[in-house]
């Protein structure tokens, strides 16, 4: 997988290392350094997120939702419990919300306190998804940076912007292509982007 993976347009404005992450990299070489920790181990538990678990989960579920209504139903009723047939590896889906987005509504995913983030599903949150800016502006300003990220919504369309906690994560149900019914689960699945699932893009 590319390093392109997290280049986004609020990227450019924060070259330096948040303090959060300085730390991290610190904590993570005296760990290393005392013998606690492997660097292998911590490479390992970074590839299974981004390549093995990453935004695929989520991507199964929403073809699996665009191709059977009855799961997609269970799914907006009860997104913990619809997904527990995925064998799903890694946590932060204890209590799981899916938002569909319509013609008429858009969905948005944030966590303003820190960066909570469904990664069973998701995969690695981006960096810009930590980044103050966006978990700031996403709230004050959502149709105007939305635009600045390549996302330009008709004024009709209502934003709505979920605020994900340690108690309950959001993914957003994204509107299924035209173009694409009648295509099978895997097909779909590959229509399917991460920013899709957290709402930046369609």
């Amino acid at each position: 997988m590319s390093d392109d993976i997290d280049k986004h347009p609020l990227d450019k404005h924060h070259h330096h290392a948040s303090p959060q992450a300085t730390r991290a990299e610190a904590l993570e070489s005296l760990l290393i350094d005392k013998g606690i920790l492997l660097a292998s181990a911590v490479d390992d538990v970074i590839s299974r997120y981004a390549e093995r678990v990453g935004p695929m989960n989520g991507a199964r579920i929403v073809a699996r939702a665009w191709s059977d209504p009855d799961f997609k139903q269970w799914l907006l009723a009860d997104g913990s419990a619809a997904i527990a047939q995925f064998d799903l590896d890694g946590g932060q889906v204890e209590k799981l919300v899916v938002v569909e987005n319509t013609p008429a509504i858009h969905n948005v995913v944030v966590c303003t306190l820190c960066s909570c983030y469904p990664w069973a599903v998701l995969g690695l949150p981006p960096t810009w998804y930590k980044d103050p800016a966006y978990r700031s502006r996403i709230v004050r300003e959502p149709r105007v940076l939305l635009a600045e990220m390549g996302l330009v919504l008709a004024g009709d369309v209502q934003i709505n912007v979920w605020d994900s906690s340690a108690e309950i994560r959001y993914m957003v149900l994204p509107q299924q292509p035209p173009d694409t019914l009648g295509e099978t689960e895997s097909e779909l699945a590959e229509h399917v982007s991460r920013d899709v699932m957290i709402g930046v893009a369609r």
